[in-house]
């Protein structure tokens, strides 16, 4: 099992933590993980997009000119695809891009994700994160103490308004909860700051 520092938020170690490997010490799948990145940002598509076929664009009522006799190519609608201003053929309309991942795999992609930050040394894990009132500072601070200063996920183990408030203007700064927690986060943030309680629940679900 893997060993780890807990930190207090001044960066100062104040015990170890053992990790389940059946959580944090996998082999990372990564074309699971890639497939499980790949289909959270398919879910997030609006899919509103719309362009007007040739019966939607107004006008084009009148045939441009007689059948035969012009030496034109006959046409029908001024508003036919080949046409300035037609519609256009085949082109997107509203639909869902949404589709479902079999809960194995996604199971497995959120394994491969927490081993990987594990194996690379990016988990930070603390032993709470506290504030008594809405201020950025504190979280800035904190970072700091913990030499982080690339991209960070911090997972909280409750909903804390004030730590998520105090976070939320720090560029490349976001909170989770565990039962929000997703792969493309893990991945996306280059550090994983985790709470120990967040640990404990963590493995308790997917141990």
């Amino acid at each position: 099992m893997a060993n780890v520092k807990v930190f207090d938020m001044n960066g100062q170690p104040v015990s170890d933590l053992e990790l389940n490997d059946a959580v944090f010490g996998i082999e990372p799948n990564t074309v699971v993980m890639h497939a499980a990145v790949v289909n959270y940002l398919a879910n997030q598509r609006q899919g509103t997009q719309s362009t007007l076929t040739r019966t939607e664009v107004s006008g084009g009522g009148k045939k441009p000119w007689r059948q035969k006799g012009t030496g034109h190519a006959r046409q029908g609608s001024t508003r036919a695809p080949q046409w300035t201003h037609g519609g256009i053929a085949l082109g997107p309309k509203p639909r869902s891009y949404s589709y479902s991942l079999n809960k194995k795999v996604k199971r497995l992609a959120l394994l491969s994700a927490l081993s990987s930050k594990v194996a690379d040394n990016d988990i930070v894990v603390l032993d709470a994160i506290k504030t008594e009132e809405f201020k950025t500072k504190t979280i800035v601070n904190m970072l700091k103490a913990l030499n982080v200063n690339e991209k960070a996920l911090i997972v909280l183990d409750t909903v804390d308004k004030k730590v998520i408030k105090s976070a939320a203007n720090i560029p490349g700064v976001k909170t989770t909860q565990v039962n929000t927690l997703n792969v493309y986060d893990i991945l996306n943030h280059t550090k994983f700051i985790v709470v120990k309680d967040a640990v404990a629940k963590i493995e308790e679900v997917y141990a």
